[in-house]
């Protein structure tokens, strides 16, 4: 069975025995030329040998493409249960085919994740491309001459139909072979008396993480990210006096894209609260402790450690299913963009100069806008009109 091994750092001479020591101390002064970070995912096959394809792919999007942590983390996922599958049911890597890929495909989607939940379909097709996206990279550098899921090599059909005269072959000819059929789900909002119950039943500090996704409609990777810094532009100890009802925050986006949101000045007071009480505290304690403090993140836990997107997760679900109807992090960040749209659609309808979809999807940080002038337009509506709008949609939401 395939496993995945977490790269650790190299020990200290004195920390190993002595006849190794001279050794532990030569491999200090080894300068790699693109060095794999502490914690770089390894598979390694059941009789122990390397997966080195697979090392190598990760390596060029985790090290030189420099792609977040969760991308190689999903990445390194999609590898893992792929070759773990075929070495279970000894089939070579290199020989995989269009039938092996199905068979993979289809039980997904008859069996339980390991996580005791069906596969979404979303999930059964993201594993897949992955799949074919990888096979891809390992024909064009060199690792396989060719391969039966690269190319037009992969067609399943029993009997093949004649092209249709004129019509141009999709690049995505191959993977549309593959992947399911998606439709689009519309979101489900919380209402404002279900916000209400879930904020009042949320400890802190998940409850201030929910509202910074209810006000603002940040991912929960965003959440997780922010600094005392990018809130209030210091430290804990002495955040500024806020001057206007609202405030421009600068964030980083998914993909490491720059952009912003709009919080309220009640979000910020209450998060202004939270650095001089509870986090302050938990800070403290920390010290007494004689540990390591992360001053930086935004939102600690109880041992005053960064909250983990895991932990945050659960405490919404869990926090829902105690009050009755579901609740994710997700949910969250949909129940602020429906609000808002609601209320720019109502400020258009009075003759506002807005375009409510195309600001909404600038505040949500999403990344199909056609041109930059379309980014243009949507932020071009003045700042007052939309921290009016947060303002009013306050007035009805939780306290």
């Amino acid at each position: 069975m395939a496993h995945i091994v977490r790269k650790a750092a190299l020990p200290l001479p004195a920390e190993v025995p002595e006849t190794l020591q001279s050794a532990a101390t030569a491999a200090t002064d080894i300068r790699l030329r693109e060095p794999r970070p502490v914690g770089f995912p390894l598979l390694f096959s059941s009789d122990g040998q390397l997966i080195e394809p697979a090392i190598a792919y990760l390596h060029e999007h985790g090290v030189q493409r420099a792609h977040t942590a969760d991308t190689l983390r999903t990445y390194a996922e999609i590898l893992y249960d792929w070759f773990d599958t075929l070495e279970q049911n000894r089939i070579a890597w290199q020989t995989a085919d269009a039938a092996e890929l199905v068979a993979y495909r289809n039980r997904m989607l008859t069996q339980s994740s390991p996580h005791g939940r069906a596969y979404s379909i979303r999930t059964i097709n993201h594993r897949v491309r992955g799949v074919l996206r990888f096979y891809a990279w390992a024909v064009r550098h060199g690792w396989l001459s060719s391969s039966a899921l690269v190319g037009h090599e992969n067609d399943l059909c029993l009997s093949r139909h004649a092209a249709i005269a004129g019509a141009a072959p999709s690049a995505d000819s191959g993977v549309d072979l593959f992947v399911l059929r998606q439709f689009a789900t519309l979101p489900r909002p919380l209402s404002a008396a279900q916000a209400r119950e879930l904020l009042a039943g949320l400890v802190p500090p998940y409850d201030l993480m929910a509202r910074w996704q209810l006000y603002t409609g940040l991912r929960v990777s965003e959440v997780l990210r922010l600094t005392v810094a990018d809130v209030f532009g210091g430290t804990a100890t002495a955040p500024p006096t806020l001057a206007r009802p609202y405030q421009l925050i600068d964030v980083v986006r998914k993909g490491r894209k720059n952009g912003y949101v709009i919080a309220p000045a009640s979000l910020l007071e209450e998060t202004a609260s939270y650095l001089s009480t509870q986090r302050r505290a938990r800070l403290a304690r920390l010290e007494r402790a004689r540990k390591a403090v992360e001053p930086a993140a935004l939102f600690v836990n109880r041992r005053g450690r960064p909250v983990s997107k895991n932990r945050y997760q659960q405490v919404i679900h869990q926090t829902g299913r105690t009050c009755g109807f579901r609740a994710t992090t997700h949910l969250l960040r949909a129940t602020f963009a429906c609000m808002m749209l609601a209320r720019l659609e109502q400020l258009a309808k009075r003759d506002a100069a807005i375009n409510p979809l195309l600001i909404v999807k600038v505040l949500m940080g999403h990344e199909h806008i056609n041109t930059t002038d379309l980014y243009l337009r949507a932020i071009s509506a003045d700042h007052c009109v939309l921290g009016a709008v947060l303002d009013s949609m306050l007035a009805g939401a939780p306290e």
